[in-house]
């Protein structure tokens, strides 16, 4: 069987991209490759790993987990069932981030934490765009082997820490950056999210807010006296987490920032 018969065959079950998604994945080609080598022939065991991908697909199983990495920020990381699959929305947190600590900083080599690490995509974006010393950090020993290999995949030199929140955190930073669990007790979600990714890493307490508070409540021991804190919020949480930073904090600046789609989805608070 050739590679076009392949996705011919896919197309009767599936959407033309994901085909190609699952096909260049076990092929280790970038997706418009297949294009230029539709004439290749696959084996029969290729064949059935190709079966078996999508099946798991159309059983309602995430495609990043299918193919074991997503594209963030430009670079390939591994993701799987211990981590959050990064979105989009957290790389505008990481892109407006960038942009905060070039205001506030300068050209100033910087000392950065990413609590809630989960796969280390943002923290390990940070350490691979700008002059600083990265440290991530995670309840989970499991996340934090994912970390690990994105490290190592991406020879990046960051420091990975495993504590709950700032238990375990001796140093001081510049910038402490989360995308922690924010999601409601009881809010709907989609099942695909629910089904799949760690209920660790998604929910956050009655109102989604326990993580802010504990974070807001103890980090002044680890910030250095010029500071950025930056969250991903949920689009309804903004002013209660600004109520929270103006709470912990004396003389603070608070802003809340849109996502593209015009939600509400970060904060920074900074002095």
């Amino acid at each position: 069987m050739t590679l076009e018969e392949v996705i011919v065959e896919g197309k009767k079950k599936c959407n033309s991209t994901i085909v190609k998604m699952l096909l260049a994945s076990i092929l280790n080609m970038n997706p418009l490759e297949l294009l230029n080598n539709l004439d290749m022939k696959i084996s029969s065991d290729l064949f059935d790993e190709f079966n078996q991908k999508l099946e798991l697909f159309l059983s309602k199983k995430p495609i990043q987990y299918i193919i074991g990495n997503v594209n963030f920020y430009g670079n390939i990381f591994e993701v799987n069932e211990n981590v959050l699959i990064p979105r989009f929305e957290t790389e505008e947190l990481v892109e407006n981030t960038i942009l905060y600590i070039k205001k506030i900083f300068g050209n100033k080599k910087i000392n950065i934490l990413d609590l809630c690490t989960g796969s280390g995509c943002i923290g390990l974006t940070l350490k691979d765009k700008i002059d600083c010393e990265a440290t991530l950090s995670d309840i989970s020993e499991k996340a934090l082997e994912v970390a690990l290999k994105n490290k190592e995949s991406l020879n990046l030199d960051v420091n990975i820490v495993n504590s709950d929140l700032l238990n375990n955190i001796q140093d001081n930073f510049d910038v402490i950056i989360s995308n922690p669990p924010y999601i409601k007790e009881k809010e709907e979600i989609e099942e695909i999210v629910i089904n799949n990714e760690p209920h660790l890493a998604l929910f956050g307490g009655e109102e989604g807010l326990d993580f802010y508070k504990k974070i807001l409540s103890t980090c002044k021991k680890n910030l250095n006296s010029k500071y950025l804190i930056a969250f991903e919020i949920g689009i309804d949480q903004a002013e209660k987490i600004k109520e929270l930073a103006i709470a912990n904090f004396n003389k603070v600046n608070v802003d809340i920032k849109k996502d593209l789609s015009g939600k509400d989805r970060m904060i920074f608070i900074y002095n």
